[in-house]
């Protein structure tokens, strides 16, 4: 069982398929730390061109509302309190960035959630995070059970 467990969730019900997983590794007294990425915000500007709220004003209500839905999501775990982070950027990047800083033993996410054309160009999230991460990747497909990866 891993002892430190990066855990990211994209606000989505398909991302949080791993809460089971997750509340189980809990239990057994592993530290997990859930992780919101969030695009890096601007300025946001309204239609007649004025600045409403500058970017270091959007980062924080972001942030805010990142770390909102995070403690939602730890109350769907048991006691045992997970750590929260919330990281701006590309969340590849972002994840990998801190799995490194945490010193996380595995990566658990989701994988099949997202599509489109990026996805098709440089593959899915879980994809880059496994050919790239130095820990293992744990990944749970929603619905289907779970399989594990190790990068």
């Amino acid at each position: 069982m891993a002892k430190r467990m990066l855990v990211p969730l994209d606000q989505t019900l398909e991302a949080e398929a791993v809460l089971p997983f997750v509340a189980d590794a809990v239990s057994a007294g592993a530290t997990v730390r859930l992780l919101h990425v969030a695009p890096q915000p601007a300025n946001v500007v309204d239609v007649d061109g004025y600045i409403v709220a500058y970017a270091d004003q959007e980062l924080s209500r972001l942030e805010a509302e990142a770390l909102d839905y995070l403690r939602t999501v730890e109350a769907r775990l048991p006691a045992g309190a997970p750590e929260f982070a919330v990281r701006f950027g590309d969340s590849v990047d972002e994840i990998l960035l801190e799995a490194k800083a945490f010193g996380a033993d595995v990566v658990v996410l989701t994988t099949g959630h997202h599509g489109g054309l990026s996805r098709l160009l440089v593959g899915s999230t879980a994809e880059q995070i496994c050919r790239r991460s130095d820990c293992a990747v744990m990944i749970v497909r929603p619905g289907s059970g779970m399989s594990s990866d190790a990068a």
